[in-house]
């Protein structure tokens, strides 16, 4: 019960704030209160559409999101084993890191059909952010445990195993927690831009034509619980990942 309680209570006074704030500014276009959402939410559900929308835009941001994952770790692995390597992709690594989400986006609706470019965002959003993470875990790895493989004549492989990804997976998993957040939030607004068939950011985008203030923050909220999902979901596989390593380490 007490669980439940931090956790509910924070969400009705919040919600007490935003009613409040919605009766104050007295104009459903401006600001719609919560029951008015709750209705043009259920009103959302009832249709199949909804569900195709979440799923398509769930599945083009995870899947950007795993690719992003792949190619920062499998970088991040290159640059910290082969110095010509980290000298050529270190420099284009940041600057992807510091180049504005907008830019990427225009940039690659220019290459790519429309359906790709949400995907393609998500992944060059989290790229930097993971590769940086697991670099700076190759680089804190403990030289005593690998000074205790070489005394052991660990090969290659094992000693990956057995040191490297055990020492690099808690900086492996903060990158990933830290991705999430920014792929979804740049994928949904690539999809806001490019308007892909079965998108939430279409949606969100139409609702200014039709001037529908409730559905944009119903869309909105589809967004923050998404969100909310693939966190609990990734969340959990990550945890378990970091017990079974720690349970097998040297």
């Amino acid at each position: 019960m007490r669980r439940i309680g931090r956790v509910l209570l924070p969400v009705l006074f919040w919600l007490g704030v935003w009613q409040l704030a919605a009766a104050a500014v007295g104009q459903e276009l401006l600001l719609p209160g919560p029951a008015a959402v709750g209705r043009r939410l259920l009103e959302l559900a009832a249709g199949a559409v909804f569900w195709q929308t979440a799923l398509a835009s769930l599945l083009r941001i995870f899947g950007g999101l795993l690719l992003g994952v792949a190619l920062g770790a499998l970088l991040a692995g290159l640059t910290a084993w082969v110095p010509l390597l980290d000298w050529v992709l270190t420099p284009a690594v940041k600057v992807v890191r510091a180049t504005p989400v907008a830019s990427f986006i225009l940039l690659v609706y220019l290459w790519v059909e429309r359906g790709r470019v949400p995907g393609l965002i998500s992944a060059l959003m989290v790229l930097p952010v993971v590769w940086g993470n697991v670099t700076r875990g190759i680089a804190e790895t403990d030289p005593r445990l690998l000074e205790l493989a070489r005394a052991y004549g660990f090969g290659r492989g094992r000693t990956l195993r057995r040191i490297y990804i055990p020492s690099v997976l808690p900086y492996f998993a903060s990158g990933c927690r830290t991705a999430l957040g920014l792929a979804w939030k740049a994928g949904v607004a690539a999809e806001v831009l490019c308007q892909p068939q079965n998108a939430i950011g279409t949606q969100i985008y139409n609702t200014k034509y039709y001037l529908e203030t409730p559905s944009l923050f119903a869309w909105t909220l589809v967004v923050i619980a998404l969100s909310f999902l693939l966190e609990w979901a990734v969340g959990g596989l990550l945890r378990r990942a970091e017990g079974l390593e720690g349970g097998r380490r040297p």
